[in-house]
């Protein structure tokens, strides 16, 4: 993929005095000037040099912050998680399920975001395990992956959970049994969607103060949106699909049309619409403003396996769907090429030297310049 032409790091950068003032904790700020640094003089670097016989070609990187929140750092382990899951694919359907939770938490998310998005997390498997238990719909146990996003298109506060169901469960027995019509069909969205509304909500009773009335009142006053996609065409795509939502973050570089006047330029897409594209544009404090919402609370899980998938029971338990159900097809996709050499392709990358903000040894650097005119900053 092409650089691109702007970053949010810029953006950062050319506000960094402001922006203590932007933020609403010690956390985002210290993240922030993370991202502001990240593959910059400011947080060091290294030489590399290539294993290669035919190369041995020296390499000047700068280090990354290796922020989750960070555009310029989530590529790399995005290629390792989607690999890994792939080795754990069953050959069932797939369902997309999204649970998005009303604007009318806003506040609530903004003054105790860990709560209320480990509620989230909580609420959307138990009516995932609800129905899946009961004999009507399933009655067996189900797996989930869940993965939290908290931002809109134009960088608003959207928190939703987007997750990946297996279309079936295992019994008390142990075998698979597949969800209604061949698992072609999951559970009914209208039911899922009051029985996410009434948990949640009495959730929100047992972890927070009393609130008035209306307040409740208002929760209840329209439907809680609830979203189940119809199965993908094979179990193939599910963790393609899925990678696009794990290490993603409020907004990509590429998104960046244009950084003039203290104004940021960006595109949005209205899916209400079509997903039919536009730009919006706004200040550099309301810019950085909006994306400081999405920063998580330090330590914050926000991909969550649940049931048949979780960490304790997959190991040994989806080997042994794999030799019933079968397992991943092979897709032909390419050895990752972190640490791959730049100039030959064939020969690893090993560290010869580190350095500070003050820069690389003056004897690496000027041989450094005569094996590598050209130097490419990768992530460290």
């Amino acid at each position: 993929m092409e650089r691109a032409a702007y970053e949010v790091a810029q953006v950062l950068e050319r506000n960094r005095e402001q922006l203590a003032g932007l933020c609403a904790n010690s956390w985002q700020l210290r993240t922030l000037h993370a991202l502001r640094k990240c593959r910059t003089a400011a947080l060091g670097g290294h030489i590399d040099c290539c294993d290669n016989p035919g190369c041995h070609k020296l390499h000047l990187s700068y280090n990354s912050c290796r922020n989750r929140h960070c555009p310029k750092c989530q590529g790399h382990k995005r290629e390792q998680w989607i690999r890994a899951r792939e080795a754990e694919l069953l050959n069932v359907p797939y369902f997309h399920v999204v649970f998005t939770l009303p604007s009318e938490l806003n506040r609530i998310c903004l003054y105790d975001p860990k709560t209320i998005y480990n509620l989230l997390f909580a609420t959307a498997w138990q009516v995932i395990k609800g129905f899946s238990s009961n004999p009507n719909f399933m009655g067996a146990d189900p797996g989930m992956v869940a993965i939290l996003h908290t931002w809109g298109q134009n960088l608003s506060l959207h928190p939703h959970l987007h997750c990946i169901v297996p279309g079936g469960g295992t019994t008390r027995s142990g075998k698979w049994k597949s969800a209604r019509n061949k698992g072609k069909y999951l559970f009914p969205v209208k039911a899922m969607s009051k029985v996410f509304r009434a948990r949640f909500v009495a959730s929100l009773h047992k972890e927070f103060p009393p609130q008035p009335t209306a307040f409740y009142e208002n929760l209840f006053k329209h439907n809680w949106v609830v979203y189940c996609k119809r199965p993908f065409l094979g179990p193939a795509q599910v963790v393609e699909y899925l990678g696009r939502y794990t290490h993603k973050i409020a907004i990509s570089d590429h998104r960046i049309k244009s950084l003039d006047n203290n104004n940021v330029t960006f595109t949005v897409k209205d899916y209400r619409h079509g997903g039919r594209k536009s730009l919006l544009r706004l200040t550099d404090a309301e810019f950085v403003r909006r994306f400081a919402l999405h920063i998580l609370p330090k330590g914050f899980v926000r991909i969550r396996h649940y049931g048949i998938l979780s960490s304790s029971r997959k190991k040994a338990l989806v080997p042994l769907l794999q030799q019933v159900l079968g397992g991943p097809v092979p897709n032909g996709r390419p050895p990752l090429k972190h640490r791959r050499c730049p100039y030959c392709q064939i020969g690893i990358m090993a560290t010869v030297a580190v350095f500070d903000g003050r820069g690389p040894p003056k004897a690496r650097s000027d041989r450094l310049k005569k094996s590598a005119p050209r130097t490419t900053l990768q992530e460290a």
